[in-house]
């Protein structure tokens, strides 16, 4: 199995929480922001949303530190599944399949898998959504249409942090802006969302085309 480089939307996302882990002993925790009893109504019902969607579907526009953008569709089968299938001229698929992140890209003929419990992926796609002990809310904001939850990592105050976008009428998942340890940031956002849909299980599951290319 190689280890060249994740995608784009789970490496940031990887960044922002800091989940190589190096250095959790001597990181120092994250303090939980001050929120008002307005902000944590808005925090309780994104983590009630989140955690009442069992399925999704939606096109993704990923625009990265450099300005470049990338599309593609979104699928999701809560808990433990997902799928980022991008459009060409990338040739990259991520799928996690309840235990596991695999991607792959033709590009460059490399698939790789990491544990799903050790990426951010896990905190949308756990069958509990807990914002306080592990991920803590940095800040909440609202406007005329939606509200956003930014989340760091309890244990990595020098690293990132990942804003979720709600739009409030109806309630849903709009997207996410990662903002790394050096500033750059890397938005995602949704369109077309649909849920409670029946998805196929064919989605979430990805294996190496090029079983040749694993390595002891």
């Amino acid at each position: 199995m190689t280890r060249r480089r994740l995608a784009p939307l789970v490496l940031t996302l990887m960044l922002a929480f800091g989940v190589s882990g190096l250095c959790l002993s001597s990181a120092r925790p994250v303090a939980a922001a001050q929120l008002s009893a307005s902000d944590r109504a808005l925090v309780d019902k994104a983590a009630r949303y989140l955690e009442a969607l069992k399925s999704a579907e939606a096109t993704f526009s990923q625009i990265d530190p450099r300005g470049a953008v990338t599309t593609g569709r979104f699928f999701l089968q809560r808990p433990g599944k997902a799928r980022f299938a991008y459009d060409p001229p990338a040739e990259l698929t991520v799928v996690a399949d309840g235990l596991n992140v695999e991607v792959y890209d033709g590009k460059l003929k490399t698939f790789d898998q990491y544990p799903l419990k050790q990426t951010p992926l896990a905190l949308l796609l756990g069958r509990e959504v807990k914002f306080g002990a592990e991920v803590v809310v940095a800040a909440v904001s609202e406007t005329r249409t939606g509200f956003g939850v930014a989340v760091r990592d309890a244990n990595h105050q020098a690293q990132g942090q990942l804003l979720l976008s709600f739009n409030k009428t109806p309630l849903a998942l709009a997207g996410w802006t990662v903002l790394d340890a050096e500033g750059g940031k890397t938005s995602v956002t949704l369109s077309g969302l649909k849920s409670g849909i029946a998805l196929s299980p064919g989605l979430f599951v990805l294996r190496d085309p090029e079983p040749h290319t694993i390595r002891p």
